[in-house]
């Protein structure tokens, strides 16, 4: 895992390079709408590449984490399946209710029965180098999704110079970002971070808890900024020590949001003495979201190592396939 990390921009590169040569073929529909299906590992690039395209997509885009597709899917749909393995079994039920529909569909897999399925129906398809745990292919497949929401004509650019600059800016940064995680990893040992970040980055929130729960191998959770303090800012309300809040800045937070998270620390600070922001630094949102992602990795990893923990082994969810396949 340490080198997967390591390799994040290598993969980010790589996978710019692979779309270029990737040739799809041609297509003649008007679009409603998009759903991009995936789950895990494979479906967080989804959640942000929403995010990130916000004021550039001309369709909506929507995320599904399910066995089942939303009812206006139609003919006029364009759906994209994103499984790493190419054989998650939720995303596979939604392709073929996608079939059933009648509408587009694209993939972004490694192989399994997914890319056996776009071959043999000839599906629009980027095949990804496959062999590493999901959650660490993230820089593999998250540019080929901005691939073909630019080839459908979804948004405007592939965001191939943005990701260029997010690598440089990372690479050139890498040992400030180690010592950074290093630091943060000594406050977060043996609490449970409580993760706040403003709406608009929510993405980026759940990538890092989703690293900390497989990773790691601990439990956290998240929220966001507007909508938290109109809920769970009241639950703060007991002195406890064991909780360490994450607060993710950007530069580009809404202003009024900023001021809420001045507001929202004077609270935490009452009962827990553990309170960290990290800023992030770029000059894109995906720049930026990038950035937050490696981080954020690192500190998942630094955090496996001082918990002890093997840092790539999920086998409670493969106990969980195992007993679904019985079915």
């Amino acid at each position: 895992m340490k080198e997967l990390i390591e390799d994040f921009t290598k993969h980010i590169q790589h996978s710019i390079e692979l779309n270029k040569n990737t040739t799809l073929t041609a297509f003649n529909k008007v679009f409603d709408n998009v759903l991009i299906c995936g789950l895990g590992g494979s479906g967080i690039g989804a959640t942000i590449i929403v995010q990130v395209v916000a004021d550039n997509a001309k369709l909506p885009i929507l995320v599904n984490k399910d066995y089942k597709i939303p009812q206006f899917v139609n003919e006029n749909t364009l759906v994209i399946a994103c499984s790493y393995s190419g054989n998650t079994e939720e995303t596979l039920e939604m392709i073929t209710q996608a079939e059933q529909k009648n509408a587009t569909i694209a993939c972004v897999t490694s192989g399994g029965k997914l890319a056996a399925l776009a071959i043999e129906k000839k599906y629009n398809h980027i095949l990804i180098p496959g062999g590493h745990p999901p959650r660490a292919a993230f820089g593999l497949a998250f540019p080929s999704l901005f691939k073909l929401l630019n080839y459908y004509g979804i948004i405007n650019s592939d965001y191939s110079n943005e990701f260029n600059k997010a690598i440089e800016l990372i690479n050139e940064n890498e040992s400030l970002i180690l010592v950074e995680a290093g630091a943060i990893t000594e406050k977060l040992y043996k609490k449970i971070p409580v993760i706040y970040v403003e709406s608009s980055y929510e993405g980026v929130a759940v990538r890092f808890r989703q690293q900390i729960n497989e990773n790691s191998k601990m439990l956290c959770w998240h929220h966001v900024i507007p909508e938290m303090n109109h809920n769970e800012l009241v639950g703060w309300a007991n002195k406890n020590e064991g909780l360490a809040v994450v607060i993710f800045r950007n530069e580009d937070d809404y202003y009024r949001n900023k001021k809420r998270i001045e507001v929202n620390k004077t609270v935490f600070e009452k009962y827990t003495s553990t309170v960290i922001e990290i800023h992030s630094k770029g000059n894109s949102k995906l720049e930026r979201a990038l950035y937050l992602i490696h981080l954020g990795d690192w500190i998942s990893y630094l955090l496996a190592e001082k918990n002890g923990v093997d840092v790539v082994e999920v086998d409670v969810i493969t106990y969980l396939k195992n007993e679904l396949s019985k079915i």
